[in-house]
């Protein structure tokens, strides 16, 4: 024979109150408190019968519940490119909206020389770069000179934070005035600097000023980003992760996170410096 568990039910649980009082045998019922407020015998046995079964379907969503446990924190995968001799972590799932990221890697890691350029002069290249195409979230990396426009001191100790950015992002942008001179799309909000193994990196936020995606064309949303830029070899490394202003705050805990991961990692025999062979493209 089989176990079986045994429940055990108030009555108090119906909310009546009052003393249960016998009635006529034709009515077949139990009074409890008054002749208005009365509960069958059978709705009684009934309501034994349901019990256990209600019991069962309410530890079944228990456990069905349980399963969620895998969203309720952030997860993350972790990128190195040896290339490049850099690391980050990026979140693989939305704890606030119970899903998983579907990441696609637009662009494999891959050495400065053959990187696709962000503007005409090719000074700064994306290495590498990752799209979720349904939350519209990019992740990427990028490699580039200073901007000695914004950057005149050879000593990066003594680089102020936000010249760091508009060095950064004005060598992403198309935008040029009369005179020749790129004009940064993007409107820098907050920057700091703090020091990772002994290096200055620079943290900033921006966002961008014009139409985020060719699908979104409101004028009020907004392409929101999360940037760390440092240096090494006389060059910029930058990560950069954004998303669309309407989902920001769901998403800027995750991407801060992977922000404050990324960090230059010690070269390989695979690591390959920007300035090698500048003239190879494979």
């Amino acid at each position: 024979m089989g176990k079986h568990k045994q429940f055990t039910y108030k009555v108090k649980s119906f909310n009546f109150k009052g003393d249960l009082k016998a009635v006529p045998e034709n009515r077949d019922k139990t009074v409890l408190g008054s002749n208005k407020d009365y509960i069958c015998r059978r709705d009684l046995l009934l309501y034994g019968f349901w019990g256990p079964i209600s019991f069962l379907f309410a530890a079944e969503s228990g456990r069905a519940l349980d399963t969620n446990k895998i969203f309720e924190e952030p997860e993350y995968g972790l990128q190195i490119d040896e290339i490049n001799a850099y690391t980050f972590s990026y979140p693989l799932n939305v704890p606030e909206r119970r899903y998983k990221l579907k990441w696609i890697e637009s662009r494999k890691p891959e050495r400065y020389s053959s990187a696709a350029p962000l503007s005409a002069d090719a000074r700064q290249r994306i290495v590498s770069e990752r799209l979720d195409i349904k939350d519209n979230l990019v992740i990427s990396v990028s490699i580039g000179p200073p901007n000695n426009r914004f950057l005149t001191s050879k000593d990066k100790n003594t680089w102020d934070a936000k010249d760091v950015a508009e060095s950064v992002l004005s060598d992403k942008s198309t935008a040029r005035v009369t005179t020749g001179e790129r004009v940064a799309e993007k409107s820098v909000i907050n920057a700091h600097s703090d020091k990772v193994a002994g290096e200055p990196y620079w943290y900033y936020e921006y966002i961008a000023q014009k139409s985020p995606t060719t699908s979104v064309q409101q004028r009020d949303v907004f392409r929101h980003s999360l940037a760390v830029t440092t240096e090494r070899e006389g060059y910029l490394y930058s990560l950069n992760a954004s998303a669309l202003s309407p989902s920001w705050n769901t998403m800027q805990p995750l991407l801060r996170e992977t922000i404050s991961s990324f960090h230059l990692t010690p070269p390989t025999q695979n690591y390959v410096p920007p300035y090698k062979d500048p003239w190879r493209i494979w």
